[in-house]
């Protein structure tokens, strides 16, 4: 079967005929009928998606045989072309042969090329949604099988051990344990922490450990959107209460009645409206906009912020009565550079999912690039881990990772003493000679690091002899590390 929508072009004229499969022929697969005759005929043998029918033919119009074609051939999109305009005949065509279009003569061949693709597009719709018409009746039981399945999964997925990686001394493992502590209690909870460290990921969790498991799980974000639109979104709106509501519609909080409602940041909706979230908390009632009828709803609230609310109470920004109820306990997640122990871990577990997402695969990551991971301080957290392993997987061509593949901020970083590397003293601190050298031997590192530890190439773009190169390396300690590269190759 042809990949083409195939179209029937009946029409008693040879002309019109070859000039209609001359336009169409390059888009679509074409059959011809003089007559409703030989039109019958294909239809009876041809797999036809679209019928293109002259209106005006000796034995019988256009509509009268579209009609014949509607009840035998009901799924065949039908269209009318006719350089005749009148009135009652394109009512008919409507009314009596459900025409999809009635093309009037002259047409442009790009418009009737268009008007076709789009006849095709349908026809392919409305066989899909039969498709998914038959299934829904016929196993009712095996689509609640499929949807329990998928619940189960996501709880399996956002369970604390699973999705927040961490080490055996990691500062997570106080915030799991509070985690599964705090999710089977229907209560609000508050999570502090900076951009990217994995607060919604949080909410998650609490959500699919909890007894609302099996409910809707809906997010906003309350720092994206001003006031009314934020409270038509929460609260929703009847018709009429705004210029384009032209229906009703429930919103986030009645959707998601039994389940959970996580606002992100909270800290940044208006004091207005913080009088308005006081209410859902406190009653459990809503009252969209348009309405003078309240409406109870039931849903545990998570919010999230990176703000310091204890303070901006004090300063007047918060409402303190608004905070103790969001924050019935408050959960801080920490920033990526006070765990990097977790590092290695969070990192191949990121590079996991992208492999999956992006149909990629490789071994992993070298252990100089998870060194100079765990050196850099990571300001935008695991949102920014994850974007630059993304990059390096695109980008990588080996099989494993190496760190020449990082971008040079993360190259730049002073890696502590602790981390078994070398020993820099930092850039604010120290003599001049001091800085100097601890930015000499950055520069060094990252050359070497982005030219693969060739050291001529390295040499030549540093303007230095192979000599000269050598010489700083061992006053810096560089050659520690090259040791240490050169050892995994081999174990490699």
């Amino acid at each position: 079967m042809s990949s083409r929508p195939t179209v029937l072009i009946v029409d008693d004229e040879v002309r019109s005929l070859e000039t209609l499969e001359r336009i169409l022929e390059d888009e679509f697969d074409i059959q011809t009928a003089e007559n409703v005759e030989q039109a019958r005929a294909i239809l009876q043998s041809q797999w036809v998606q679209i019928i293109l029918c002259d209106q005006r033919m000796p034995d019988i119009t256009g509509v009268e045989f579209l009609k014949q074609v509607r009840e035998q051939w009901p799924e065949v999109i039908r269209m009318i072309i006719s350089g005749y305009t009148d009135s009652e005949d394109i009512i008919s065509a409507v009314n009596e042969a459900g025409i999809y279009q009635f093309v009037t003569k002259p047409w442009h061949p790009d418009s009737l090329i268009l008007l076709l693709k789009n006849a095709a597009e349908l026809f392919e719709l409305q066989r899909k949604n039969e498709i998914l018409s038959i299934e829904l009746k016929m196993s009712p039981s095996r689509l609640q099988t499929m949807a329990d399945e998928k619940s189960q999964r996501l709880r399996d997925d956002y369970s604390c051990d699973d999705q927040i990686v961490r080490t055996p001394q990691s500062c997570m493992n106080q915030v799991c344990e509070k985690i599964r502590r705090v999710s089977p209690y229907d209560i609000s909870v508050l999570l502090t922490g900076e951009s990217g460290t994995g607060k919604e990921l949080a909410a998650r969790a609490l959500h699919y450990n909890s007894n609302r498991w099996q409910q809707p799980f809906v997010v906003e974000n309350c720092g994206a959107l001003p006031d009314e639109l934020l409270e038509s979104e929460l609260f929703g709106y009847k018709r009429g209460a705004f210029t384009g509501a032209v229906e009703d519609r429930a919103g986030l909080f009645e959707r998601a009645s039994g389940g959970t409602v996580f606002l992100d940041e909270v800290g940044e909706v208006s004091a207005a409206f913080q009088v308005k979230l006081l209410r859902v908390l406190q009653e459990g009632e809503i009252r969209p906009l348009g309405s003078s009828q309240t409406r109870q709803v039931d849903v545990r609230i998570i919010a999230a912020t990176n703000r310091d609310l204890e303070k901006e109470v004090r300063e007047g920004r918060f409402r303190e009565d608004l905070y103790y109820r969001l924050a019935t306990v408050t959960i801080q997640l920490p920033a990526l550079r006070d765990r990097k122990m977790d590092i290695p871990l969070i990192a191949n577990s990121i590079l996991e999912s992208s492999m999956k997402q992006l149909g990629k695969r490789v071994e992993g990551f070298t252990n100089e690039t998870l060194a100079c991971m765990q050196a850099y301080q990571w300001p935008g957290n695991v949102r920014e881990l994850q974007n630059e392993i993304r990059h390096m997987l695109v980008m990588g061509e080996g099989k494993l990772l190496g760190a020449d593949l990082l971008s040079p901020r993360v190259l730049r970083a002073t890696p502590e003493a602790d981390d078994g590397d070398i020993e820099l003293v930092d850039g604010l601190n120290g003599t001049l000679k001091e800085r100097v050298e601890s930015l000499e031997a950055r520069i060094l590192k990252e050359c070497l690091i982005r030219n693969r530890w060739n050291k001529s190439q390295a040499a030549k773009e540093l303007g230095l002899s192979r000599v000269g190169l050598r010489s700083k390396l061992e006053r810096y300690g560089l050659e520690k590390i090259e040791q240490l590269r050169d050892d995994e190759d081999m174990v490699g």
